[in-house]
């Protein structure tokens, strides 16, 4: 895993992202939806992770509102599963939000998905409400959690939005 790196995706990583998200998820957001995340919603952030050899092996996008973070969705290639992707990306998630200005981030996870559930909370998410069946493809409850203990943000953390006065 020392090999994987975290970047800002781009708009020529959407159709591996969206690859990998049509391969992970029941009801999956289209090739477009993750276009114009890039291109059309200010609010949107969301990192890749990448091999050596440059092949994107997961990715984990953000909301940005405020001082609110909300993330949006979390996947890693299923070969790739198990091996600490998720929590890289989960956690880089959360440096670059607190970069960002962001105090506290938000998610649903499925009721049922215990692995995801483990790894929020190793990382300081608690669970704070149930949305009843919030999934469409089964109904399915999602429990709402929520983090207010963000890492501190890198002093000289500068992307192509910032604003300097």
């Amino acid at each position: 895993m020392a090999d994987i790196t975290l970047r800002r995706m781009t708009l020529a990583d959407a159709p591996a992202v969206h690859a990998i998200e049509a391969a992970t998820f029941a009801i999956p957001w289209s090739l477009q939806s993750f276009e114009e995340e890039m291109t059309r919603n200010a609010c949107a952030r969301y990192l890749v992770a990448q091999t050596p050899a440059g092949d994107i092996i997961g990715f984990a996008g953000v909301w940005v509102v405020i001082d609110e973070g909300h993330i949006t969705n979390i996947a890693v290639r299923e070969d790739y599963r198990g091996q600490g992707i998720g929590r890289l990306l989960t956690a880089g998630l959360m440096q670059y939000a607190a970069n960002l200005g962001v105090t506290y981030m938000t998610l649903e996870v499925r009721r049922s998905n215990e692995t995801a559930q483990s790894l929020y909370r190793s990382l300081g998410f608690i669970q704070v409400g149930v949305r009843k069946k919030y999934y469409e493809d089964n109904g399915e409850d999602a429990l709402f959690m929520v983090c207010d203990h963000m890492p501190p943000a890198q002093e000289d953390f500068e992307e192509p939005e910032t604003v300097r006065e």
